[in-house]
């Protein structure tokens, strides 16, 4: 059976799943815009590590698999560690190596283009048939991000081959973020938001671990400020902890294309961030293409006359 955006039974109210899904896009973000001093002091492949180990230790009790769940089928396990593999691993070295590399506009006009990847990798692997009003949800998420990167000014940007290559690693992010939509809202369907959470960070931990000994060897620890300590911990449960969870259990309700509408809150907070906590403006032209973003979620999230085939 054809999935349609008119999700089976939900797991939870429509609009607490859309509340869940933003906030989770929203604390993406926020992470990530609060990163950049976390680059600056520790290296990208040992920090990942951290991240995925203080995970680990947060929820060892979610690792427990509940009496009611049944044995995960092969599939499920393949399923799990592309999760972890495409959503943790990768995206995470993609995206702190490509931020890096290239500008914090052509970053943000790489990433608009997440809503969009989530709606084509939906309508290709889970079938999911995307009514004319989420496309329309998808191209202002896609204009506003767009307008919102381009009027920020970027002068300390890196030019040439090192730009070009953060670009295509940003790309790359974008695709993984986008893999990670659509596979967990298959694994949604046979195992918990906790246990999936959990797993997809016990993989993670597994998969970075050669390369965060390797980082650590010879790393001096002392020399890490203690306030960098404290924004690491924040940071490894947002990213491991809450924001997996947060997305998991919404996706339990809503369809991976419309929820994919909600990553355009990842750009729009790390922006918020800079704004509030690290000096940064906005102009109108931002301020506008923030309206055009918004406009998206609520075109998007509006309820709709259900059809025959259950779009809407």
């Amino acid at each position: 059976m054809t999935p349609t955006l008119q999700d089976s039974p939900p797991a939870a109210p429509r609009w607490l799943a859309y509340l869940l899904l933003a906030t989770s896009m929203s604390l993406v973000g926020s992470y990530v815009a609060l990163s950049k001093p976390l680059v600056a002091a520790i290296p990208v492949l040992l920090l990942a590590w951290l991240r995925f180990g203080i995970g680990v230790l947060a929820m060892p009790h979610w690792l427990v698999k509940p009496a009611s769940e049944a044995p995960m089928s092969r599939s499920t396990k393949g399923l799990l560690f592309l999760e972890s593999f495409l959503g943790n691993f990768l995206f995470t070295i993609c995206m702190l190596f490509g931020v890096s590399l290239t500008t914090a506009v052509s970053a943000g006009i790489i990433m608009a283009t997440i809503p969009t990847a989530v709606a084509l990798l939906s309508w290709l692997f889970l079938r999911e048939r995307i009514s004319a009003r989420v496309w329309a949800a998808i191209a202002l998420a896609v204009i506003g991000i767009g307008l919102f990167s381009m009027a920020k000014s970027d002068q300390t940007a890196p030019a040439g081959k090192n730009a070009l290559w953060g670009n295509l690693l940003v790309f790359a992010a974008v695709l993984c973020e986008a893999a990670y939509a659509v596979i967990g809202k298959k694994l949604t369907g046979s195992l918990s938001p906790k246990r999936i959470t959990a797993l997809i960070n016990l993989w993670g931990f597994a998969l970075m671990t050669p390369f965060g000994v390797y980082a650590a060897w010879g790393f001096d620890f002392s020399g890490v400020p203690a306030p960098m300590w404290l924004l690491l911990v924040f940071y490894a449960l947002a990213a491991s902890v809450w924001t997996v969870w947060l997305w998991m259990t919404g996706l339990k309700t809503i369809a991976a294309a419309r929820a994919g509408v909600f990553t355009v809150m990842l750009p729009i907070s790390a922006a918020l961030v800079g704004v509030l906590f690290l000096g940064e403006s906005l102009s109108g032209l931002q301020l506008f293409a923030f309206a055009l973003c918004l406009a998206g979620v609520l075109l998007a999230t509006l309820p709709g006359r259900v059809t025959a085939d259950g779009s809407r």
